[in-house]
This record gives C-alpha cells, sequence and structure tokens, in this order.
C-alpha cells in the first residue's frame, strides 16, 4: 500500500473527500450536495443512503483529482455533523419523518424539534448535565431519541440501529458496529473518563432505558483512530478503492477541525490551554484542550479522549453565524442570493464605507446574534436576536451596515465565549481559525480585534479534511498513534494581530452587547 490517506467530511449540505500524502499535503478534493427535507418549521432530516452516494461520488473524484492510484489509499476515515441515523432491525431505512417517508432516516444536528425532550433532561438534574454546561441541547442525540419514541411511537419498536453520522458511515464502509468515543461522549451522554460510561439511571429517568438494545450500541466506545478493518466489497467498488484500505474509527466534523489546528501542539500539552480552535461555517463551534478537566457554564464537556487519548475537550459555539450572515443578505430590501459574489461585494463596499466613515461607520446599529438560539455560553435555545438602530434606509449602502454590525455581533459573541472560558481556567489567547469564515476579510479581522486575541489562519486550505486524514493515516497504520500522526502531518499558519487601536471602541461595543442581553431579559420577563 502506498503513504496516502482519503479523509472524508460530511457537512451540512455537502460531502467532502480529500486525498492526502503522509505529511499532511492536500493533494485533490472534491465536494457533492447532499439533500435536506424541511418538513415543518424546526425538524431538518437527511437521507442517509443520499449522504453515502454523494461520499462516494466525491472519494472518487478526490482521488481522480489528486491522480493517485486506487490501490496506493492505505486508509479512510469520516467526520461528520452530529446528526442521527435511524436503521430499521435489517439495517434498513426507517423514517425520522412527519412525512412517513422512509427515505428521511436521519435527523439533521441543527433539528430543534426535542427542545422540551431537552428541557425535561435539564430538570433531571442528573450528574450528566455537568458534561453538557449544565443544560441538555436539543441538538443532542438523547432529547431526540426521546421525541422519537414519544411523536413516532410506531417507529420505536421497528428499530435495530442508531448511528451518529460518522459512525453510520465508517458501518458503511466497514461494516463495524463499533462507534466513536468521540460521537458518544459528546451526543450521548457517555461517561467516557468512568468504567461504566452508560449512566443507565439517567436513560431509565428519561424512559429511554432500552436504547443500547434496540439501537446496537456497545458497551464501550472505540477510541478515535482505531483499526475498524477493511473496506467491505461493496464499500470499496462504491468508493472507487480497494479492500486493502483500512477503515479508522471517525468523530464529529468540529472536533476534527481541533484535531486538525491543535493537534500539532501535542508536543507541549502543558501550554496547549492558550490555544483555541474555531471551526468556522454554517455555524461556530470552538474547542479548547486540557489536561485537567475543565467546566464552563454554557459549554459543553469537558469530554476525556474526544480526540486526543489523554486530553480533556471542552466545546462552545454559536448556532448561527455564517448563515446569518446568509439570512441578512436575504432578509434585506436590497439582498437577493447570499452567493460568494454577494458576500465580497459587500464585504468591498464596506471597506469603501469605512474608509470614508472611520469609526463613525454604523456605530448607532448594533445586533445581538441569537437568531437561531444562543449555545454558549447562555445555553438557551429560545434565545432570539435582537437589532438596535434601525431606519428607514433601504439601499445597499444600509444593508452593508447591517452586514457590517452583524459580523460584530458575531465576533462580540466569540469574545463572550472566550471570556467565560478564561474564568474556568483556561488561559486562551490564540485563536487557530478555520472554515468558511477564513474566506470572510470582515469575520477574519473582527475575529482578532474585537477579541483580543492573535488569530491563526492554518495554510493548508481545509483543516478538517487535515484532522479526518490524521484519523485516517493512524488506522492505516502510516503512524504508530494519533498523536504521532498529528506531529507528522501538521501544518503552519498565518497570524494576525490584534490592532489595539480599535480596542476602545470594541470594548463600548462589547457592554452594549452585554447589556442587549440584560434587556432582552427584561423585556422577555414582563
Amino acid at each position: 500500500m502506498g503513504g496516502y490517506v482519503c479523509a472524508v467530511d460530511v457537512g451540512t449540505g455537502s460531502a467532502r473527500a480529500g486525498i492526502l500524502d503522509a505529511s499532511g499535503n492536500l493533494l485533490g478534493r472534491a465536494d457533492h450536495r447532499i439533500a435536506m427535507h424541511q418538513p415543518k418549521p424546526g425538524h431538518a432530516e437527511h437521507d442517509s443512503e443520499d449522504v453515502w452516494r454523494a461520499v462516494c461520488a466525491a472519494v472518487r473524484a478526490a482521488r481522480e483529482n489528486a491522480g493517485v492510484a486506487a490501490e496506493d489509499i492505505a486508509g479512510i476515515a469520516f467526520d461528520a455533523t452530529c446528526s442521527l441515523v435511524m436503521r430499521d432491525v435489517e439495517g434498513k431505512q426507517l423514517s425520522v419523518s412527519t412525512s412517513g417517508e422512509d427515505r428521511w432516516d436521519t435527523v439533521v444536528w441543527l433539528d430543534h424539534r426535542a427542545i422540551a425532550e431537552a428541557g425535561e433532561c435539564t430538570a433531571s438534574g442528573h450528574r450528566v448535565l455537568d458534561h453538557v454546561g449544565g443544560v441538555m441541547s436539543p441538538e443532542m442525540q438523547i432529547p431526540k431519541l426521546m421525541w422519537l419514541k414519544r411523536h413516532l411511537p410506531g417507529q420505536w419498536p421497528k428499530t435495530g440501529y442508531f448511528f451518529d453520522l460518522a459512525d453510520f458511515l465508517a458501518w458503511k464502509a466497514s461494516g463495524s458496529l463499533a462507534r466513536s468515543q468521540c460521537t458518544l461522549t459528546c451526543k450521548w451522554t457517555y461517561l467516557a473518563h468512568e468504567a461504566s460510561g452508560w449512566q443507565m439511571d439517567f436513560l431509565n429517568k428519561v424512559a429511554l432505558g432500552d436504547l443500547l438494545q434496540r439501537g446496537n450500541l456497545p458497551q464501550r466506545a472505540s477510541p478515535v483512530g482505531t483499526d475498524l478493518g477493511p473496506l467491505l466489497p461493496e464499500a470499496a467498488a462504491a468508493l472507487g478503492l480497494t479492500t486493502a484500505c483500512r477503515v479508522g474509527t471517525g468523530l464529529i466534523d468540529a472536533y476534527a477541525g481541533a484535531l486538525g489546528v491543535l493537534g500539532g501542539f501535542v508536543g507541549d500539552l502543558a501550554g496547549i490551554e492558550r490555544h483555541l480552535a474555531l471551526i468556522a461555517g454554517t455555524s461556530s463551534c470552538v474547542m479548547a484542550m486540557s489536561l485537567e478537566p475543565r467546566h464552563f457554564v454554557g459549554g459543553w464537556g469537558p469530554y476525556f479522549g474526544a480526540t486526543l487519548a489523554d486530553c480533556w475537550m471542552s466545546e462552545g459555539g454559536q448556532s448561527a453565524t455564517g448563515a446569518l450572515l446568509d439570512h441578512i443578505i436575504r432578509w434585506h430590501g436590497a439582498g437577493g442570493e447570499p452567493d460568494a459574489a454577494a458576500h465580497r461585494r459587500i464585504a468591498e463596499r464596506v471597506a469603501e464605507l469605512r474608509a470614508t466613515e472611520g469609526e463613525a461607520f454604523a456605530s448607532r446599529l448594533h445586533v445581538l446574534p441569537d437568531f437561531h438560539g444562543n449555545r454558549s455560553p447562555r445555553a438557551d435555545p429560545h434565545a432570539v436576536g435582537v437589532i438596535s438602530g434601525l431606519t428607514l434606509d433601504a439601499t445597499f449602502d444600509s444593508l452593508c451596515r447591517l452586514y457590517w454590525r452583524t459580523a460584530v455581533g458575531i465576533a462580540l459573541g466569540m469574545r463572550h465565549i472566550l471570556e467565560t472560558l478564561n474564568d474556568s481556567g483556561y488561559v486562551i489567547d490564540t485563536l487557530h481559525v478555520t472554515g468558511g469564515h477564513t474566506k470572510n476579510p470582515l469575520l477574519m479581522e473582527l475575529y482578532a480585534d474585537a477579541t483580543g486575541c492573535t488569530v491563526v489562519e492554518p495554510v493548508v486550505d481545509d483543516a478538517v479534511l487535515l484532522g479526518t486524514g490524521m484519523v485516517a493515516a493512524r488506522a492505516a497504520g502510516l503512524y504508530p498513534s494519533l498523536a504521532a500522526a498529528c506531529t507528522g502531518m501538521q501544518q503552519t499558519g498565518r497570524a494576525r494581530r490584534p490592532n489595539p487601536v480599535r480596542r476602545a471602541s470594541f470594548d463600548r461595543d462589547y457592554r452594549v452587547f452585554l447589556e442587549m442581553h440584560r434587556q432582552r431579559q427584561v423585556l422577555e420577563a414582563l
């Protein structure tokens, strides 16, 4: 076998694949769209077979683009959004949809149908809540499973398998029913640091005592990068690879990005608490590693072994960031379709207006960006967005002002999360940003200036694929451990330091930001 690996990243709207060499260089990549079904407000569903077909198409195209022979791909691994796949006892598709169509067998991560069930989990007061910031999110799997059992009662007796999406893809590829320590620990209330990971008293309390049996879930999770065996013949044929290719235990997409940008610090674990991974696209995830468990209010974790074996990981984030900027463009009368050209045109005009108007540019306009709830640090899925300072201006320039101040609000939300993390024992002063936001010059500037942190943009074009490539390299035996793969495949980055001249104005904006949070609570209490 050659020294190449395939990394697959399944996001909200597409599947991407990349071919990497053993040094972490991305040689070729491709993507393929996946379908989403939204039958009701708050509901979002995928067709897992459509996802698998998109994965196969992306892998075949990526290998062709890289010019690497199939027999030279030694390993493959999958990362994916934390979406929930349901299959029947024969492994066939089973509907999670109110439409009843079996093809819609996957609850997308951003689906918020289970808000009431999440509240019930929080009200239980169980100690599993200590590892989800004290508040259960509807984006996690337990409340979604509660909803499915309660609202689609005819489906529950038919169930035979439950998977996080990354584990489903590994099963399709290898036939293994192993589940990742990353997925189970982060989204299923599995406590990997304890001898008995599943907390059956909690599952019984929320009427999911039969979960392990119904879902074919193992008693113990598998560490990230574990070799699950070779590709099945039918999977190898569909992917355009060979049965000599090994399949690695995968992880959630944001954690793959964290591994891609923070894994290189594995040799300096004592100093890793200065660094934060920001994986930013449709939504934003922040990931912090530490040698000791660190809890922070409104954050998820700490999770043991969710990426590197001996590290704890804490996660926070914002539920809508790139999606919010898209929404602002669609919503404004001078907007339209929020494609790359629209974002670029707005950014260019913002630069012109700022050059003319200076610090006064849109300074009375303020945006609280919780349009899809507040994931961190408020942990409030019911939170709503607020805009202060609107006028009757409906020109393109007014769109640019609103877009700019929405971007400011997103960056201030990141500052809010950072301050909460540091209050909990971290000493973060460096942000490593990867994902779609690296293509937005306004956000990249704001992440440095509004937070006061040094911002590092990886030179590698896709840190998520790099992180998953590290996992594949470990499974393929190209490295003796995941830590060694991280060290051997790490890539450099470009640093941007905050502009001290802007500090005072952003400090004022941040005071307004916090006051808007307070006033929203006051209004809702009236």
